[in-house]
């Protein structure tokens, strides 16, 4: 593992453990050289899924993509980052688990603003007028109506 302070090539791993449900490891390591310590993330190599993009263009799906459209809608909210990269591994496992290859990006928005929905209201609709492109004030209002109604059932 090389250093990303000083470059060098020696780290020694100081802490293992099992994170996101055991499917992979978070290692705290320190240079050798410089003794700068830093954190990495070993995880299983999947079969690449494929997001369907308006146009039918193609890209591999990215995760940290979809964690910094969640750190962008939560931003000056009361929300932690461990909460939206669980978001972002829920979403993936979700996705991994229909067991096909490609996925249209509307269906990857519809879970991640579901599973937003259930951590911040403000947020969600943050996301949702950015992902649906709300063309009117119209159409955000339904949307908060929505919202309220099913916050109103919630209680």
């Amino acid at each position: 593992m090389r250093c990303p302070n000083c470059k060098g090539i020696g780290t020694k791993v100081l802490d293992s453990r099992p994170v996101s449900d055991g499917r992979s490891i978070r290692r705290r390591r320190e240079c050798e050289t410089c003794q700068y310590r830093f954190t990495t993330f070993e995880t299983i190599e999947e079969i690449p899924l494929i997001v369907i993009k308006k146009g039918d263009n193609r890209e591999t799906f990215n995760r940290d993509k979809m964690l910094r459209g969640l750190i962008k809608a939560c931003e000056k909210r009361p929300v932690s980052l461990e909460k939206l990269e669980s978001i972002v591994q829920r979403v993936e496992k979700q996705l991994r688990r229909q067991g096909i290859s490609e996925i249209h990006s509307h269906d990857i928005g519809e879970l991640v603003m579901n599973e937003l929905a259930k951590v911040d209201d403000v947020a969600y609709v943050r996301f949702a007028s950015v992902y649906r492109q709300f063309k009117d004030i119209n159409v955000f209002m339904d949307e908060l109506n929505e919202l309220l109604k099913n916050a109103k059932k919630g209680e």
